[in-house]
C-alpha cells in the first residue's frame, strides 16, 4: 500500500500535477452533468434520431462554451464578445424545451452559473434566483406537480453553484500557477541583484586598492625599490583576499570584520596620500553588524577613491546601548557623476538596501567640499530582511546632489563635526 507522500498518490499534488487535476475534476463534473441531459432525452417515449442529434449538438456546445470559455482566467467575460457568448448559453439553455419539454429543465442550469461568473454581484444574484424561479416555473408547466418543480429548483441551484465554483477554481488554478512562476522569476532576479550588489561591494574596493597601489609601486620602483616591494605585497594580500570574498558571494553568506577593514581602510588611504584620523569606541559587536558597518566603511572608501581627490578623511566608530553608527567625513568631492553608477547597481544604493535588511538607515550629507556618509544599525537586527526593493532609477556616487539611491540626502555647507574637522584642499 503507498503512503501518501509515495509519487502517483492522490494525496501527491504538485505545482505541475494541480492544474491537469482541477481541470479534469471540472471536466468530468460539467461532462457529467450534460449527460444527465442527453440522457433524460434519449429516454422520452418516441425521441427520433433527429431529437436525438440535436440534443447531442446542444448540449456538445453548451459544454463546449463552459469548458473553453468560462473556466479559464479570461478578462473578455464583461466584454461584447461576453455577453454574446452569455445570451448564446441562454438561448441553448430554454429555446430546446420547446422540443424536449421536462427533460431539458435542468440545463439551464449552466446560464445560472455563467450569470454569476458575468455579471456584478448585485445584478448576477437577482439574475440567478430569475433563472431558478424560470426552471421552476417550466416544470411546473410541464407537470404541474409542486414536488417535480421543487426539484428542478433545487437542481437548477446546486448546478449553477456547482458551475460557478468549479469554474472559479480552475481560473484560480490558472492564476495561481501564474504567480508561483512569476515568484520563481523575481526569486531568481532577486538573487542576481544580490549577486551583482556583493561583486560591486567586495570587487570594487579591491581594484580600487589594487590599481592605487600598483600606481604608487610605478612611482616607486626607482626612487625607494624597497618600499615598491612592499607595495606589491599588500597588492598581492589583497588580491588574495578578493579571490576569498569572491568565493564567499557564490555562497550567498559573508561576515566581514569592521577592525580588519579599518586596518584595510588606514592603509589604502595613507597610499592615497590622504590624512586619515579613526575614532572607534566599539567594543564587540554582533557579526552581522560588524559586517554591515565594515561593508558602509568599504564602499565609503571605494567612492573616496574613484569619486574624489579628497586629502582628509575622518572616520568615526560609535556604540551605545542599542545601537551602533560609523560616520565617514571626507573633503573635496567633484560634482560629476559615474556611468556606472547610474545603472542601478552603485554603492550607495547597495547600502540602503543592506541597511534595510539589518533595520538601520544610511544618510548621505553633502556641500560643497565635503562629504559625510553616515549608517545607523541596531544591536538587535531585525529578524526578517525586507521582502522586495523599490526599483530606483540609478544610483549616483558619492556627493552628487540627486537622491537616487534610498538614502537621505541633506545638503549641507558645513565643513565642521561634532568630532573634530575636516580641513577642505589647500589648507594648512
Amino acid at each position: 500500500m503507498s503512503s501518501p507522500s509515495t509519487p502517483g498518490h492522490l494525496g501527491d499534488i504538485g505545482p505541475t500535477s494541480s492544474p491537469r487535476l482541477a481541470v479534469g475534476v471540472v471536466t468530468a463534473v460539467f461532462v457529467s452533468i450534460s449527460l444527465i441531459g442527453f440522457l433524460r432525452v434519449s429516454l422520452l417515449p418516441d425521441v427520433g434520431a433527429g431529437a436525438l442529434l440535436l440534443s447531442f449538438v446542444c448540449v456538445f456546445v453548451l459544454l463546449l462554451v463552459q469548458l473553453l470559455w468560462y473556466t479559464r482566467d479570461n478578462d473578455r467575460l464583461r466584454s461584447p464578445l461576453g455577453y454574446a457568448v452569455l445570451g448564446t448559453q441562454a438561448l441553448l439553455g430554454y429555446l430546446p424545451m420547446l422540443v424536449f419539454g421536462e427533460a431539458w429543465v435542468g440545463m439551464p442550469g449552466f446560464f445560472a452559473g455563467s450569470l454569476l461568473l458575468v455579471l456584478r454581484p448585485f445584478l448576477a444574484w437577482p439574475a440567478f434566483g430569475v433563472v431558478v424561479a424560470s426552471t421552476a416555473s417550466a416544470q411546473w408547466v410541464f407537470t404541474a406537480t409542486l414536488v417535480e418543480a421543487l426539484y428542478a429548483a433545487i437542481f437548477t441551484v446546486t448546478t449553477g453553484l456547482v458551475v460557478y465554483g468549479l469554474s472559479r477554481l480552475s481560473a484560480l488554478v490558472a492564476e495561481v500557477r501564474t504567480s508561483r512562476a512569476e515568484n520563481a522569476r523575481l526569486a531568481v532576479l532577486r538573487e542576481r541583484l544580490r549577486f551583482a550588489r556583493d561583486l560591486h561591494d567586495l570587487l570594487g574596493y579591491s581594484l580600487s586598492a589594487i590599481t592605487l597601489k600598483i600606481e604608487l609601486t610605478h612611482r616607486l620602483m626607482e626612487s625607494a625599490p624597497q618600499a615598491a616591494s612592499d607595495q606589491l605585497l599588500e597588492v598581492l594580500e589583497i588580491s588574495r583576499l578578493a579571490m576569498s570574498d569572491a568565493r564567499m558571494v557564490a555562497t550567498g553568506y559573508r561576515e566581514m570584520s569592521l577592525e580588519e577593514e579599518c586596518r584595510s581602510a588606514m592603509s589604502v588611504l595613507a597610499a592615497a596620500e590622504v590624512a586619515v584620523r579613526l575614532e572607534s569606541d566599539h567594543i564587540d559587536l554582533p557579526v552581522q553588524v560588524s559586517t554591515v558597518l565594515a561593508t558602509v566603511l568599504r564602499e565609503g572608501v571605494t567612492n573616496l577613491l574613484r569619486h574624489s581627490k579628497a586629502k582628509h578623511c575622518a572616520i568615526t566608530i560609535r556604540q551605545d546601548e542599542d545601537r551602533a553608527s560609523i560616520e565617514i567625513l571626507n573633503d573635496a568631492l567633484p560634482a560629476r557623476q559615474d556611468d556606472r553608477e547610474q545603472q542601478g547597481v552603485g554603492g550607495l544604493h547597495n547600502l540602503s538596501v543592506r541597511a534595510k535588511e539589518a533595520g538601520g538607515t544610511i544618510t548621505v550629507v553633502h556641500g560643497p567640499n565635503v562629504f559625510r556618509l553616515r549608517a545607523e544599525v541596531p544591536l538587535r537586527m531585525a529578524r526578517h530582511a525586507v521582502a522586495g526593493t523599490q526599483t530606483t532609477r540609478g544610483s549616483e556616487p558619492a556627493g552628487v546632489p540627486r537622491d537616487a539611491d534610498g538614502v537621505d540626502t541633506v545638503a549641507s555647507r558645513e565643513l565642521a563635526d561634532d568630532r573634530g574637522e575636516v580641513v577642505p584642499d589647500g589648507a594648512d
